[in-house]
Parts: structure tokens; C-alpha cells; sequence
């Protein structure tokens, strides 16, 4: 007989709540069985929550690791889903790159803002010479 765990388990093992696993478990992420009202997580459960878990550190949402989760199921091989899997990668890791840039610029121009203002609060803290009437 295979390993199983209840959802207390498993929420302490992934540091997540029973509430994250019941909405996974909505999402169609894991698929405990029953007995009574208790939840009864496989091997396979685990496993997927905890690629899920890694899925959603890199940024996917679950909609798309369930897809993913869909494919290998649905493949009966791995291959397919790790071609699929490597393509969305790619794609994340454009993003990550792209947002990377962005944030590089907004802290080049606060730089350049804050410049502007540290000389202007310099300008205006120094004494300004009198203006003399004997010019006109």
C-alpha cells in the first residue's frame, strides 16, 4: 500500500494552508480521495502540489500549470510536457528579462529626479545676494 496524507500533512510539509490545498484541489491541481469528510492526498497529490508550488515561484498561474498537469496526463509520456513545459519557460524568462529593463529605467530616472531635487533644495538654501536699485 502506497504512502497517503491527510491535508494537515501536507499543508505543514509545504508550509501552505488547508485552504490553499482545498482551492488547488478546486482548480483541479490535486485530486484527494475520500473517506468521510477527510481528504486522503496520494503520492501523485504531493507531488503535483508540489510542483505547483514550484510553478507558481516561477510566476505561472495555476490555470497554466493545470494545463500543463492536462498534458502529461493526457500525453502519457512525458516529452510533451516538457517540450510545452521548456516553450513556457522561455516565455517567463523574456518576461522576467523585459521587467528587469523596466525597472532599470524607473530607478536611472527616480536617480536623475532626485538629483534634481537634492540641487534645487541646495540652490535654494543658499543666501541669495541682495539685488541692488542703483542698476536702474
Amino acid at each position: 500500500m502506497s504512502k497517503t496524507y491527510t491535508i494537515s500533512d501536507l499543508a505543514q510539509e509545504f508550509g501552505v494552508t488547508t485552504r490553499t490545498l482545498r482551492h488547488y484541489e478546486d482548480q483541479g491541481l490535486v485530486t484527494p480521495a475520500r473517506d468521510g469528510i477527510n481528504r486522503i492526498y496520494s503520492h501523485r497529490d504531493r507531488v503535483r502540489l508540489k510542483l505547483a508550488l514550484r510553478g507558481k515561484r516561477l510566476g505561472f498561474s495555476l490555470g497554466e500549470i493545470r494545463e500543463l498537469f492536462e498534458l502529461h496526463d493526457l500525453a502519457g509520456s512525458e516529452r510533451r510536457q516538457l517540450e510545452e513545459f521548456s516553450v513556457r519557460l522561455e516565455r517567463r524568462r523574456a518576461q522576467l528579462e523585459q521587467q528587469r529593463e523596466d525597472v532599470e529605467v524607473m530607478l536611472n530616472e527616480i536617480r536623475f529626479f532626485a538629483t534634481q531635487c537634492q540641487r534645487q533644495l541646495a540652490e535654494s538654501d543658499t543666501p541669495k545676494a541682495p539685488v541692488s536699485d542703483s542698476a536702474a
